[in-house]
C-alpha cells in the first residue's frame, strides 16, 4: 500500500487550472545581469573554434519580430533533475529495466546536482526525495511495482507544482526525465495545460522512451503516446532517447547540463504577458542551440 505521506495531492489541480491562468514563470525576475524574460539555453560549438559562445551569436525572434537580447551567461548552477516514472500495469518494460535506467543517473550526476523520483499511474507517488546518494536511491526503487492506469499529464503538473516550483527562482536548472511512452489515460489535466505550466516554468524535458504500447493508434482527440513525449521534448528544448540506452542517455543528459546551459535574458518589444508568444533563437554558423519554442500567457 503506497504511503499517504509520500503521496503527492493533485485532487485540486484540475479545478485550479481550469479557474485561473497558469502563474508567471518565477524565472522572469530581475536579479544580477539577467533582467526581463529569461530562458534556458543549451548551446555548444559544432566547429573546432576555442572562442566562448557570446551573445553576439544569437538572433531572437518573439512571434517573428526580432528582439535584443540583454544578457547571455553560462549557468553552472547545480542540476535538480526529477525522474518520472511510468509505473503502470501495462507499461513495456519490466520494473528491472526501469529500476537500471533511474539508477544511471546517479552514477553520472555531478557535484551539487540532486535528483528526485516520482512513480506514476493513477496517482503520482514520491519514491526518493532529493538526494545524490546512488544507495538512497537503490533501496527507495525496491517500492517500484506495475498497477493502473498511467496519468501522465496530473503526474506532470503535480510535479511542476508541488516538486520543482518550491525550488524557483532560487533554481534555474530544472529537468524532468519521462521514463515511459507518453500514453495518458483518465488524467484530470489536459495535455495542452500541463504544456503550457511546463513551458511558462522554463523546465526541461528529456526522456528516455519505451515503445508506444498502443502502436500509434488514435486516441480520440487525446495527442498519441509518441506525440506527447515529441511535443515535451522539442518544445521545452530537451531530447528523446530510446529506453534501451538508457546508460549513454544518462551520462549525455547528465553532461549537457553541467557543461552546455546558459542563461538568456531579453525584454519583449512587441507582446505583453498576456500573450501567447512563439520563440526562434538561430544561432551563427558553427553553433548549435535548443530552447523552448514558446512561451505561453502568464496573465489572462
Amino acid at each position: 500500500m503506497r504511503s499517504a505521506k509520500k503521496a503527492l495531492l493533485i485532487t485540486a489541480l484540475a479545478v485550479l487550472l481550469a479557474g485561473m491562468a497558469v502563474g508567471q514563470s518565477r524565472h522572469s525576475v530581475r536579479g544580477g545581469d539577467l533582467e526581463g524574460v529569461i530562458v534556458n539555453v543549451t548551446a555548444w560549438r559544432t566547429d573546432d573554434k576555442k572562442e566562448p559562445i557570446t551573445a553576439e551569436s544569437f538572433f531572437l525572434y518573439e512571434n517573428g519580430v526580432e528582439q535584443r537580447i540583454r544578457n547571455f551567461a553560462y549557468d553552472p548552477s547545480p542540476a535538480r533533475i526529477v525522474l518520472l516514472v511510468d509505473n503502470s500495469q501495462t507499461v513495456p518494460a519490466d520494473i528491472e529495466k526501469l529500476q537500471k535506467a533511474v539508477m544511471e543517473f546517479a552514477y553520472e550526476i555531478f557535484d551539487g546536482d540532486q535528483l528526485f523520483v516520482v512513480a506514476y499511474d493513477e496517482k503520482p507517488e514520491i519514491i526518493q526525495e532529493w538526494t545524490d546518494s546512488a544507495e538512497k536511491l537503490e533501496a527507495s526503487l525496491k517500492s517500484f511495482r506495475k498497477q493502473g492506469n498511467p496519468n501522465l499529464f496530473d503526474a506532470m503538473s503535480a510535479t511542476v507544482r508541488e516538486v520543482l516550483l518550491p525550488l524557483m527562482p532560487g533554481s534555474r536548472k530544472t529537468v524532468v526525465v519521462v521514463i515511459g511512452d507518453g500514453l495518458d489515460r483518465g488524467s484530470k489535466v489536459s495535455f495542452e495545460d500541463m504544456f503550457a505550466e511546463v513551458q511558462s516554468q522554463n523546465i526541461t524535458v528529456y526522456a528516455l522512451q519505451v515503445p508506444d504500447r498502443t502502436g500509434g493508434a488514435y486516441r480520440g482527440g487525446k495527442p498519441k503516446a509518441g506525440a506527447v513525449i515529441t511535443q515535451l521534448t522539442e518544445g521545452t528544448g530537451g531530447l528523446a532517447f530510446p529506453l534501451d540506452e538508457a546508460q549513454q542517455a544518462a551520462k549525455f543528459i547528465c553532461d549537457e547540463l553541467r557543461k552546455n546551459r546558459y542563461l538568456l535574458s531579453y525584454i519583449p518589444v512587441n507582446t505583453t504577458s498576456f500573450d501567447n508568444r512563439r520563440l526562434l533563437v538561430l544561432a551563427n554558423e558553427g553553433i548549435a542551440i535548443r530552447t523552448k519554442n514558446a512561451q505561453p500567457p502568464t496573465l489572462k
